[in-house]
């Protein structure tokens, strides 16, 4: 098997609507690749054609044309290996809430025919850390502890991949934080992560690489520290004393803006000029700098940039 853990080439999915005879282009020539062992992030906005892609994987649509080879099945020859090398959470917490966790995880086991002396169910408790839980009603469970179960119910069949989609959304910083760590030390153990979000710092800090689809097509692939390297602007922020709220800062290339008395903002092209000019340039104007801070921009940024959005 080689290093990917899956391979998606030209990948195709149009809708047909018989009553108007048009057809929707969800996914168009998709090609990437998920390396075995990364965090691997998929995002776009609404409608981008995300849950369409997730939904081929699941094998709950089938696509119009192109290959997809999970783990080293294709998923036409083998689809059944394919489902077996998957393990998806969804969205919605859709679980019994008179199951406990560990009943849960046992039935969940049992679906994917696995038999009892093979079942880790008690093991994969402690991974998600809900092994106090085991035993109580998943209805007293907590947002954050409802999201590990879903986790731990993908996890039951040991799938060398996880997916995500959208693991995080309603839940506080804490429960997410909480999350996260726990999806790290999956990853550390060699599972590999597929992640599509909105919350965009998230992917920032939790992702190897990042592919950004837009209207079913891809907009982007790279490293996430790569994306970050396309972010043209420089923003600056100056702490100052007192500056004249009607001064006019004109500078050739620069955006400036007197936020207040105390603070001025300086936005630039990266690379366009030598930022001890800006500092000349105040000095001419009698401006005191008292504190200076910098934004590079985060992976949002590219985000607008790449999709409009």
């Amino acid at each position: 098997m080689s290093n990917n853990a899956l391979t998606v080439e030209n990948l195709n999915k149009i809708y047909s609507n018989s009553k108007t005879e048009k057809e929707t282009k969800a996914i168009t020539d998709l090609n990437f690749e998920v390396k075995e062992g990364e965090v691997f992030g998929l995002l776009g906005p609404n409608g981008a054609g995300k849950t369409t892609f997730l939904n081929i994987l699941g094998g709950t649509v089938t696509k119009t044309s192109g290959n997809i080879n999970v783990w080293g099945f294709d998923i036409d020859k083998n689809p059944r290996q394919v489902k077996a090398s998957i393990g998806i959470v969804p969205q919605e917490v859709n679980l019994d809430a008179f199951f406990s966790p560990k009943q849960l995880l046992e039935l969940q086991a049992g679906l994917y025919g696995i038999a009892k002396r093979d079942r880790i169910t008690d093991l994969i408790l402690q991974m998600v850390s809900l092994e106090g839980k085991a035993n109580a009603y998943s209805r007293s469970l907590s947002g954050g502890m409802k999201r590990r179960l879903l986790i731990a119910k993908a996890m039951v069949h040991q799938p060398p991949i996880l997916i995500l989609d959208e693991p995080t959304a309603g839940v506080d910083v804490e429960l997410r934080n909480n999350l996260w760590n726990n999806v790290k030390k999956l990853n550390k153990e060699g599972v590999t992560i597929i992640l599509t979000t909105h919350y965009l710092l998230e992917a920032q800090e939790m992702c190897d690489r990042i592919a950004i689809i837009d209207k079913g097509n891809l907009v982007a692939l790279d490293t996430t520290e790569k994306l970050l390297e396309r972010i043209k602007f420089k923003k600056i922020n100056f702490k100052v004393k007192n500056v004249d709220l009607n001064l006019s800062l004109v500078m050739k290339e620069i955006k400036f803006e007197i936020i207040s008395k105390n603070q001025i903002s300086a936005i630039y092209e990266k690379n366009s000029l030598n930022f001890g000019e800006i500092i000349n340039y105040f000095n001419q104007n009698n401006i005191k700098i008292e504190d200076i801070s910098t934004d590079d921009g985060d992976l949002e940024d590219v985000f607008v940039q790449l999709t409009k959005h």
